[in-house]
């Protein structure tokens, strides 16, 4: 008896890597193939508010760097507006790719200080950025947040942060501020992983 095979099947997941970065952030993979680079000024330009730098770097369970993961980041502008809804500056994007140092896996990308911006519920979320990151051995892309340490009592009132009932937890989503820099180092297991949201 001859088996007929069904094709029509879900074929098993794939992960990003390991070159990623080639496809979707060719610049930084040595290639020249775009005008402009999606990624590191966020804002633009002609962004009002304060310009802040973020740093940071994506650790696996052992705390080895993670070299080719891609990161995408979305925010609102200083004044709580995303792009498309509402007035935003020209140019503001609100969106960037960034992809580590391939020697010592150190991301970091420009941009400004977001506003507040209204949730699903009353009242404000405090300032944040979004992020999604994707690597080899990532089946799924991993979303989470960055809070700023120098936003305490928006951060206390944020309904996101108090869905997260442990305080070292919650604490793996604020970023340090050093001068103009905030540090934000995401941990993918183990010790201190970062908290990631099922979205």
């Amino acid at each position: 008896m001859v088996q007929k095979l069904d094709y029509r099947k879900e074929t098993p997941s794939q992960t990003a890597g390991p070159y990623v970065h080639v496809g979707l952030a060719p610049g930084h993979a040595g290639f020249d193939i775009y005008r402009q680079e999606l990624g590191r000024d966020i804002a633009g330009p002609r962004a009002q508010g304060e310009r802040i730098e973020i740093q940071g770097q994506v650790s696996d369970g052992a705390g080895a760097p993670v070299k080719d993961v891609l990161i995408e980041a979305w925010q609102a502008n200083a004044a709580g507006i995303y792009p498309g809804c509402g007035d935003v500056e020209p140019g503001f994007r609100g969106w960037g790719r960034v992809i580590p140092d391939f020697e010592t896996g150190e991301w970091s990308f420009s941009t400004v200080k977001p506003g507040r911006v209204k949730g699903r519920g009353p009242g404000l979320m405090a300032p944040h950025i979004s992020f999604w990151m994707v690597a080899r051995g990532i089946n799924v892309g991993l979303n989470t947040r960055l809070y700023f340490s120098d936003e305490a009592e928006a951060n206390k009132a944020d309904p996101i942060l108090n869905l997260i009932e442990q305080a070292d937890r919650r604490d793996t989503l604020v970023a340090r501020r050093v001068g103009d820099v905030y540090r934000f180092d995401i941990r993918l297991q183990g010790d201190k992983e970062t908290v990631f949201f099922d979205v």
